[in-house]
């Protein structure tokens, strides 16, 4: 992690709108949240303003967003943010921001979904819309949508470490739900549209169903399995056979293989992030430890 070396206050943030664009630097400004690479301020009722503040990569995935999200979000079910301004590093913060609109919710990692009919279908519902054919020249994933060969050896590393003080049960039986999604044939059809980031910190909440999703950074084209993972790390005990009903086209046999191996993935990386957090060491969220342990105690049962 490498964080700005400019702290980010509400004076600053309501210079740069001063600067840029003046005609929002009046509005109501209080800080919203702390992102994995970006920190959110909220504009008024009804947008937000987003900085990266820690890895560079942060940049390029603001600008991407900005570029590709203002086409994908009208044909979207859930609320997304929006682009709406982009704003230009300068003298007085050296990075690129964006303004966009704000969704309204809490992130499942804190409220996790209960009504899991509900949820299952508005999950399906926005995979089923965002999964299209994306154009040339659309973004490549950072490890995503491609094959799972290319995740082994990280895979093997988070195993082994998640192994060794047992944050795991049955780790032989994570290996083997791997192994045979690792062994599906891949995906033969066009590069889909793939948010790329589905993890309970990223899709909000009410009244325990799902009611946006948030941070498309990862926005990339590719094998849709990737996205379908989320079915397993979000939603409740019960409701992913519902959600695979749900979905449009039904996914093959293979496709749910190489889904549940990413999911596996994304499990494990939630492990290390939760246990982190819980034991107050940078970068950790002690709120991704439960989802991430339901997700592979969930993985395990489809193996037995």
């Amino acid at each position: 992690m490498t964080r700005t070396d400019i702290e980010i206050t509400a004076e600053l943030v309501r210079g740069l709108l001063r600067d840029q664009h003046p005609d929002l630097a009046d509005r109501p400004l209080r800080l919203g949240a702390h992102g994995w690479d970006d920190q959110l301020w909220r504009l008024g009722g009804d947008l937000a303003v987003r900085l990266p503040w820690a890895t560079e990569s942060a940049d390029a995935l603001l600008r991407k967003e900005h570029a590709w999200l203002p086409a994908l979000a009208p044909g979207l079910p859930l609320p997304v943010p929006v682009p709406q301004r982009l704003g230009e590093p300068s003298e007085r913060f050296p990075r690129p921001w964006t303004v966009t609109t704000w969704v309204r919710g809490t992130p499942a990692d804190r409220a996790p979904a209960t009504r899991g009919a509900e949820a299952a279908d508005a999950l399906a519902a926005f995979l089923t819309a965002l999964h299209r054919p994306a154009p040339e020249g659309a973004p490549a994933g950072r490890g995503r949508g491609g094959p799972l060969a290319g995740a082994a050896e990280w895979f093997a590393g988070q195993l082994a470490s998640a192994t060794e003080p047992g944050l795991i049960p049955d780790p032989g039986v994570v290996r083997a739900v791997w192994e045979d999604a690792a062994a599906a044939p891949g995906w033969t059809g066009p590069a889909l549209w793939l948010h790329g980031d589905l993890h309970p910190a990223n899709v909000l909440t009410a009244d325990g169903a799902f009611c946006g999703v948030i941070d498309f950074g990862d926005l990339c084209a590719g094998d849709p399995a990737w996205d379908l993972a989320a079915a397993w790390i979000l939603l409740p005990d019960g409701a992913v056979d519902r959600f695979h009903a749900a979905y449009r086209p039904a996914p093959d046999a293979a496709t749910l293989r190489r889904a549940r191996g990413c999911a596996v993935l994304r499990a494990l990386a939630g492990v290390h992030i939760g246990e982190a957090g819980v034991r107050g060491r940078p970068g950790g969220k002690p709120t991704w430890g439960p989802p991430a342990h339901a997700a592979l105690r969930r993985l395990i049962a489809t193996a037995r």
